[in-house]
């Protein structure tokens, strides 16, 4: 008897020593999470980290959606990354989402703006569901939905064959009754099959528990969150017991199967784990909880939504609080025919730790021109960039920002398509095209574009020639177009359709400086020949450059 209180004195020490230490690295952590609140996230991302983040997205993809040529111009997973605070899968896949995803209407961006308001407003409900957000936790190295994706591999599974098996066991167990040394050999036999038998079919299913466990965690937390009473998140609330009721058969019938192998080493969990073995429970209990979790995949989709959206909602309002006062809530509306415009004060990029704000105010087409490094292609990855989140997380990096809903689009970063075959010449004319594609659908919303340097991969003449074709092309009216470019000829054959602005540069004692301020018309000034004198190019060749530059400039030959 003192032997057995000792054992069982040793177990309760053991499990209150790791509930105890639990609890206070959960209560570190969730402090420490509360506290980061509004501050830039630190959290570094692999490549096969963000292919997998974008499973949600995949899976509800409509045609007016961010592309991919768009969503790298703009650097997009790096605009990701800082908006970030998620600490769910549901929440990382669901912001990714929402960031390719405009919203469809105004009434959408208003429910949303909502539910961000709450988050910001109630701490203790944030906090609490925080909380439930990091229990939820993440998947590890795939998606939920490449988890679930797997499920249907597996098929209708039986349990036919584990209860004969358990059967011959009790029959072996009866059996020692009659003679002992039979029934023994016949029972160590069926525990040696049954217990070879459970480790060929646990290989098979061990790949498929991680999304019982995920699936079990947003269950057992959305039942938390399902007991809150909010009228600002009243529908999604409403949505989640709905799907909680679906799901808890499936919640019951996993309960054993993800237990296993996640024990602590005390001596009942061992017992428990050899039962299981010996008998199959957790198998059983597997093919129980894949029926019921098969047949109700379209509710995990649900409820991976709601959970993610929320989560969305408070990264969205955590992101706001990291900019301090330069945020906005954007004033958006649906176009009027042939009027279409952009105005925006102090609107500068979210990535820049010490950015240059700048305001504008247009009801046409933008031409920039300016010198290398002036900050052109900067500028029009701050607006585009502000475009989208405005309708996407109803927020922007700026003061106050005001425009209708477009459809994004850009050609900025291409490069040469070696996979393909195409040069880069051909896969800038593919990109600028995909761009009047779009513009000819007047039915749908119109087109906010952003181009840098038109056709850059061709000679000048004929870049010129097609590049002012285009870009009167692109100044219909279902388009407003930014475009960047170094050909100033641009700006005089395109003074009717556009309206020119520039950046510029100061040369002083030697150096360069820039200023990053938009300037109205077009640049007047150049920096190429004067960056090779301060690079200390020879002055025979520096200053022959000069020459032939003023020449062309005043009688337009190359002599």
């Amino acid at each position: 008897m003192i032997f057995i209180c000792l054992i069982l004195l040793t177990v309760v020490f053991v499990m209150v020593k790791e509930y105890v230490g639990s609890r206070q690295f959960e209560k570190r952590t969730l402090e420490r999470i509360y506290a980061g609140y509004g501050s830039t996230p630190d959290r570094s991302y692999t490549f096969e980290e963000l292919s997998h983040i974008s499973m949600y997205y995949r899976k509800h993809g409509d045609a007016d959606q961010i592309d991919d040529i768009t969503w790298n111009d703009l650097h997009m997973d790096a605009v990701y990354q800082r908006i970030n605070t998620c600490l769910s899968s549901a929440g990382d896949e669901y912001l990714y989402y929402r960031l390719r995803t405009p919203a469809k209407d105004m009434d959408e961006l208003l429910r949303m703006e909502k539910r961000v308001r709450f988050f910001m407003d109630q701490e203790e409900k944030r906090h609490r569901f925080q909380q439930i957000c990091w229990r939820l936790g993440r998947t590890g190295r795939h998606s939920i939905y490449e988890y679930l994706d797997h499920l249907e591999l597996l098929g209708e599974r039986k349990s036919g064959k584990y209860f004969l098996w358990d059967g011959l066991v009790l029959l072996s167990l009866a059996g020692m009754f009659v003679s002992l040394p039979t029934g023994l050999i016949c029972l160590m036999a069926v525990l040696c099959h049954n217990l070879l038998g459970y480790f060929k079919e646990y290989r098979q299913i061990e790949p498929y528990i991680t999304s019982f466990s995920y699936v079990r965690r947003l269950l057992k937390g959305t039942e938390e969150l399902g007991k809150a009473e909010s009228s600002e998140i009243g529908e999604e609330l409403a949505v989640i017991r709905e799907v909680y009721r679906s799901l808890k058969g499936f919640l019951k019938s996993s309960y054993l199967i993800t237990s296993a192998g996640q024990g602590t080493g005390n001596p009942l969990e061992v017992v428990l784990d050899y039962l299981r073995m010996l008998f199959y429970l957790d198998l059983i209990r597997f093919n129980r909880a894949l029926h019921a979790l098969r047949t109700h995949m379209e509710e995990v989709d649900r409820l991976i939504t709601v959970v993610g959206e929320l989560e969305c909602d408070v990264a969205v309002g955590a992101f706001r609080k990291s900019m301090g006062e330069d945020w906005c809530v954007p004033k958006l509306q649906e176009a009027a025919a042939g009027k279409l415009f952009l105005c925006a004060k102090r609107l500068y990029h979210p990535l820049l730790k010490e950015p240059v704000p700048n305001s504008l105010d247009v009801r046409r087409g933008v031409l920039l021109t300016g010198s290398n490094a002036s900050g052109k292609s900067t500028f029009l990855r701050a607006v585009a960039v502000n475009a989208l989140l405005g309708q996407t997380v109803h927020t922007c990096a700026a003061t106050a920002y005001q425009a209708p809903f477009y459809r994004i689009y850009s050609s900025i970063s291409l490069r040469d398509d070696l996979e393909g075959g195409d040069s880069y010449y051909m896969v800038e004319i593919k990109a600028v095209k995909r761009i009047l594609d779009q513009a000819r659908q007047e039915r749908k919303r119109p087109v906010l574009c952003f181009v840098d340097e038109v056709l850059r991969g061709t000679n000048t003449v004929e870049r010129i020639a097609a590049s002012t074709q285009i870009m009167k092309k692109l100044a219909g009216g279902h388009v407003l177009c930014f475009a960047a470019t170094h050909d100033v000829e641009l700006t005089r054959l395109l003074e009717k359709e556009y309206e020119n602005f520039h950046f510029e540069e100061r040369i002083e004692e030697n150096d360069i400086f820039f200023p990053y301020k938009l300037m109205d018309g077009p640049a007047t000034t150049r920096n190429a020949i004067a960056l090779l004198r301060m690079l200390g190019y020879e002055e025979d060749i520096t200053a022959r450059a000069e020459e032939m530059a003023e020449r062309f400039l005043s009688d337009g030959s190359w002599r």
